[in-house]
C-alpha cells in the first residue's frame, strides 16, 4: 500500500473507503436509508486499530452501533437501536442520537429570556424533554466532512431555525465524532447563534456492555459515578432545587455499585417516582476545561470497561426504566427494562428556570461547547 491517501469504491456496494498507509483508523460511508421526503441518511463506520468500531448516521447524528471486543477479543455491540430508518422515525427512543436544543427536561416547557416569556413543545406530558416533539434526533443532519489520520473522523452539522419548536434564535450546531486506536470516541459539540437562546446537548447512548440482547440485561454490571450530590425529582421527574447528598443512599455510587442493588428500593420515594433511577448526579469535579470523568460502566464477565468523560458538571444516569418489553431493536431483539443504561454528561435538568444551577443560556458572538467521550477498555480480571 502506498503511503498516500486513497479513495476507493467496492464493487456492488454504495460503500466509500477512506485509509492512509501512515494510519491505522478508517473510514467507512454507506447508505442507511432514505427520509420520508426521499432525503438520504448517511452511514460512516469509524475504525480503530484494536478492534473497536463505531457505526454512525445522519438522522440525529445517531451513534446506532458501538463494537467492542471482550477479553478474548469476540466484539459485541454494546449499544441498543435500531436497523431501519423507519424504526428510528416511527418508534422515537432516543437511543444513540444527539440531543438537543435542551437536553432532559424543563418545567412546563417554558422559560424566560431578557424579560421575554418563550413556550417550547411539550411532549413529556407539561414538561419539555430532549428538545420538544420534533428535536434533534429527528432531524437528518449535514455530513460535512470524513477523514482518517490518527483518528478516524466524522463531522455533522445542522441549521435549527429561530423558532423551531419555540427557541429564539437561529441556531448552527456542529458535532465532531472522532475515533483513535485506543478505542476512545471523542464527540464535540459546538453552537453559535444569532439571538439569544439556551443550549444544552449531549449524546443519548443505551449501554450494555453484555451486548446488544445479552440475557441478563445490565443488572450484571458496576457503576462508578464520582458525586457526592444528586438532585431529587418531583413527579414529572423535574428537578426540586435540592442537591441531596448520596452518602447512606441507593444513588451512592462513589465506590461502585452493581446494577440490581437499588433499582427496584421502592423505600426510596426516588426510586418510585422514576421507577429505577432517572436522576442528574452533581459531579464532584464541576465543570472543567477538559474532558474527566464522569461515570466508569464494569461487566466483569466480557472484561469490557466503559468510561464516560465530560467537561459539563452533571450526569443524568437512566437506568431503563422504561423498556417495557413492546420494542424491539437491532437484530430482533426484544428490550426489557434495563436491557440498556444511558450516561449523558450535561448541564442540569430546568436549569433555565433554576438560575442556583447555573446558566443555559448563549449569546451572539459566544460559542457552545461541551466535549465528552466513550472510552472503552478490557480489564484482564
Amino acid at each position: 500500500m502506498t503511503k498516500g491517501r486513497w479513495i476507493g469504491l467496492m464493487a456492488g456496494a454504495s460503500s466509500i473507503f477512506l485509509t492512509s498507509g501512515a494510519a491505522a483508523a478508517t473510514v467507512e460511508k454507506s447508505v442507511f436509508g432514505e427520509m420520508p421526503d426521499g432525503d438520504t441518511v448517511e452511514a460512516v463506520t469509524l475504525t480503530g486499530d484494536n478492534g473497536v468500531s463505531v457505526v454512525l448516521i445522519t438522522l440525529g447524528a445517531t451513534i446506532q452501533a458501538f463494537n467492542a471486543p471482550d477479553r478474548d477479543g469476540t466484539a459485541a455491540d454494546i449499544t441498543i437501536g435500531y436497523d431501519t430508518v423507519d424504526d428510528y422515525l416511527e418508534r422515537p427512543n432516543y437511543w444513540g442520537q444527539t440531543i438537543g436544543r435542551y437536553a432532559n427536561r424543563f418545567a412546563g416547557g417554558r422559560f424566560t429570556l431578557d424579560g421575554r416569556d418563550y413556550q417550547v413543545s411539550q411532549n413529556d406530558g407539561e414538561n419539555t424533554l430532549h428538545g420538544g416533539a420534533t428535536g434533534f434526533d429527528m432531524r437528518n443532519w449535514t455530513l460535512e466532512s470524513v477523514s482518517d489520520g490518527d483518528r478516524a473522523v466524522a463531522v455533522m452539522t445542522l441549521r435549527s431555525a429561530d423558532g423551531d419548536q419555540g427557541y429564539p434564535g437561529n441556531l448552527d450546531v456542529k458535532v465532531v465524532y472522532s475515533l483513535d486506536d485506543a478505542g476512545a470516541l471523542t464527540i464535540d459539540f459546538s453552537a453559535t447563534t444569532d439571538a439569544p437562546t439556551i443550549v444544552n446537548l449531549t449524546n443519548h447512548a443505551l449501554f450494555n456492555l453484555g451486548g446488544n440482547g445479552w440475557p441478563y440485561g445490565t443488572y450484571d454490571q458496576r457503576l462508578t459515578i464520582p458525586a457526592s450530590r444528586y438532585t431529587p425529582v418531583d413527579g414529572g421527574l423535574i428537578p426540586t432545587g435540592e442537591q441531596r447528598a448520596v452518602e447512606g443512599t441507593v444513588f451512592d455510587f462513589r465506590s461502585g455499585r452493581m446494577l440490581w442493588d437499588g433499582v427496584r428500593d421502592a423505600q426510596d420515594d426516588q426510586i418510585a417516582l422514576g421507577r429505577g433511577w432517572d436522576h442528574n448526579w452533581v459531579l464532584d469535579k464541576g465543570r472543567t476545561a477538559r474532558p474527566e470523568l464522569a461515570a466508569r460502566l464494569e461487566h466483569d464477565l466480557s472484561g469490557r470497561v466503559l468510561e464516560v468523560l465530560s467537561t459539563e458538571p452533571g450526569l443524568q444516569f437512566y437506568s431503563g426504566n422504561f423498556l417495557d418489553g413492546t420494542l424491539v431493536g437491532k437484530d430482533d431483539v426484544l428490550y426489557r427494562m434495563g436491557d440498556g443504561i444511558a450516561l449523558e454528561p450535561q448541564l442540569f435538568p430546568d436549569t433555565p428556570n433554576q438560575p442556583e444551577f447555573g446558566s443555559s443560556r448563549l449569546d451572539p458572538g459566544e460559542t457552545y461547547r461541551h466535549t465528552m467521550i466513550y472510552r472503552v477498555s478490557i480489564k484482564n480480571n
